[in-house]
């Protein structure tokens, strides 16, 4: 199996969302920074303020990806505060569609979009952020039949906790940074279920939800959903690819440090889990996006190698990624 490569050695990027437009292989990642904010299970540490995109010329294995520049910053968007986290970009009747993560004034996470006329920007964001949204890392997924899904959600810093009461999303009466609640005790019983990531259909013109927000199901090889207790149960990063006409759902399992993913038939779920994609890297975070290009598939992800284990200064890697003959993706382990 081949070697990882790293794609940008210059700066700091994680949280890659890799796609093919227009026959050209794009990436939009986070923008790692310093800073002198204090380590914390919320995610603190992690003060990303704007978006570039890049472009690989070439075979991903072997070259450089391009900086083609900036493309939305924090002070252009008016009801984000900081936090700008992970994102991607969906294509739609010739626009495109940055659905990206960040903190409001009153440091609460939503989802907001951004339109553009080319996949390299310039990006344009409405003033609001999606209506009934919440919580981090969105995957936008465009379907055989042209309609697009956001996957997201992500637990602690991501605060996906404050919003699985039962009866609605709210995080009403809820002190910034604490998690009480139904869900987030029951998130603390090793025999509870896992929280679940969400998924929801988007409106034609991929600027507001179209629907209530799904919650997306993972159940294990016996059927049942997998527990809290599960090194292999959601906690961020969702990602969706198909395969061979399968619905691939691939997400982090967080403090467990594993890429995993599980197989549905439809873009709903359930999904049942298939298996560890990647082995733990350096750093905390594990995070992905799984693309096929030039009849080729790959793994982008990132780790803190070059920068020593700083957590919060993450590199942009790639590896190729395979299938064995049932359509099970072969595990890796990223050197």
């Amino acid at each position: 199996m081949a070697k990882a490569h790293y794609l940008f050695p210059k700066d700091y990027m994680a949280d890659p969302a890799g796609n093919v437009f227009n026959g050209k292989f794009y990436i939009y990642p986070s923008h790692d920074v310093e800073t002198d904010h204090a380590f914390d299970d919320d995610g603190g540490h992690f003060q990303m303020r704007d978006y570039h995109v890049f472009r690989i010329d070439g075979d991903p294995m072997e070259v450089e990806a391009t900086d083609l520049g900036m493309i939305l910053d924090q002070d252009q968007v008016p009801w984000v505060e900081n936090q700008m986290w992970d994102n991607d970009v969906v294509e739609k009747n010739g626009k495109y569609y940055l659905i990206f993560s960040a903190k409001d004034h009153g440091g609460v996470f939503h989802l907001g979009v951004a339109v553009a006329d080319s996949p390299e920007g310039p990006f344009t964001p409405q003033p609001s952020p999606i209506r009934g949204s919440f919580s981090i890392d969105p995957c936008a997924f465009k379907d055989d039949d042209g309609q697009v899904y956001v996957y997201f959600g992500g637990l602690w810093g991501g605060q996906l906790q404050w919003y699985k009461a039962p009866e609605e999303y709210t995080k009403e009466g809820v002190e910034l940074g604490n998690a009480p609640g139904k869900q987030a005790l029951l998130y603390t019983r090793p025999d509870a279920p896992a929280l679940p990531s969400s998924v929801v259909r988007m409106t034609d013109d991929v600027l507001q939800f179209a629907e209530a927000p799904h919650d997306v199901i993972i159940l294990g090889k016996d059927g049942k959903p997998l527990r809290a207790s599960d090194p292999y149960r959601f906690f961020e990063a969702s990602w969706m690819h198909k395969y061979n006409g399968k619905y691939y759902f691939s997400y982090s399992t967080g403090d467990s440090h594993y890429l995993c993913y599980a197989v549905g038939d439809n873009p709903y779920g359930p999904f049942t889990f298939g298996g560890v994609i990647l082995e733990p890297v350096v750093g905390w975070t594990t995070h992905h996006s799984i693309v096929e290009y030039q009849g080729k598939w790959y793994l982008l992800h990132h780790d803190c190698v070059p920068s020593n284990d700083t957590t919060w200064l993450r590199s942009l890697k790639i590896m190729p990624l395979e299938y064995d003959a049932e359509g099970n993706i072969i595990p890796m382990k990223s050197e």
